[in-house]
């Protein structure tokens, strides 16, 4: 699969996509997003493919988000994302369902969609120089693509809605300390930091994994009572795979378990 503004690698169980638009610091237009909606949709359905990290091309950025130039010369009155259809930042941010692992390795700028893209994966590492913003408001626009969302849920209220109505960016210590990211790593070496990650997931039972990401975030939105009582798709898969019966056969046997995904 061969891509124009991404670079999508498969290797040792995981995806690796790389937003590849240095020049615009990583930010994306509707053939980029395209894009990465169909790099997103392989990586899903791929069953060699356990867990995806992504990241941007250079040092500069991770992604800016929206790429502003483009939307000069394309938007119209009422569109939020010129010619982008019903597919903005690929569709990580809104209708997109996976319950595969994804995990942002933050090289720089993480701003307004760049930092949307990010909130919507599971795990983020950061480079210590990184900065994560939503500045949408101080160019006549609004953190639509889940922004409004997920930052006043991912953040203590205060600190999300200073970000949102001032378009302030907090640093990489401030995201750690409010618990935005899972790790700070030296300048360059997110990258590093994400793959570790993904390789200790990769030693997991796949299927367990998808099934606490789905229990866990549907979850979410439902009383304790209502979640422990609730049916997921996953956990039924899990329970009825060879997995389910080789991690404790592994365990007893003193050996590595040998997964299988189904």
């Amino acid at each position: 699969m061969e891509f124009e503004f991404l670079d999508y690698e498969k290797c040792d169980r995981i995806a690796y996509i790389t937003i590849t638009r240095p020049e615009r610091l990583n930010a994306l237009h509707p053939p980029a997003s395209l894009e990465m909606r169909k790099a997103m949709l392989d990586f899903c359905k791929d069953p060699d493919l356990w867990v995806a990290v992504l990241t941007g091309s250079g040092e500069r950025a991770f992604c800016a988000g929206n790429d502003l130039k483009y939307h000069a010369e394309h938007g119209a009155k009422g569109e939020a994302y010129p010619g982008a259809g019903k597919v903005p930042f690929g569709g990580i941010t809104d209708d997109f369902e996976c319950w595969k692992p994804i995990i942002a390795a933050v090289n720089g700028y993480a701003m307004g969609g760049g930092l949307e893209i990010a909130l919507a994966c599971d795990l983020i590492v950061a480079d210590t120089d990184a900065q994560f913003g939503a500045p949408e408001v101080n160019v006549g626009l609004v953190a639509a693509a889940g922004g409004v969302h997920r930052i006043p849920r991912q953040l203590p209220l205060k600190v999300g809605m200073k970000m949102l109505l001032t378009g302030k960016p907090i640093n990489s210590e401030e995201a750690f300390q409010w618990g935005l990211i899972n790790e700070i790593t030296p300048k360059g070496r997110a990258l590093d930091a994400a793959t570790r990650l993904a390789k200790e997931i990769v030693d997991g039972a796949p299927l367990s994994v998808r099934a606490s990401k789905q229990m866990a975030m549907l979850g979410l939105g439902m009383s304790f009572e209502e979640a422990m009582e609730a049916k997921y798709s996953q956990y039924e898969q899990a329970i009825e795979s060879e997995d389910f019966v080789e991690g404790p056969r592994a365990f007893a046997e003193k050996r590595r378990p040998n997964w299988k995904g189904h």
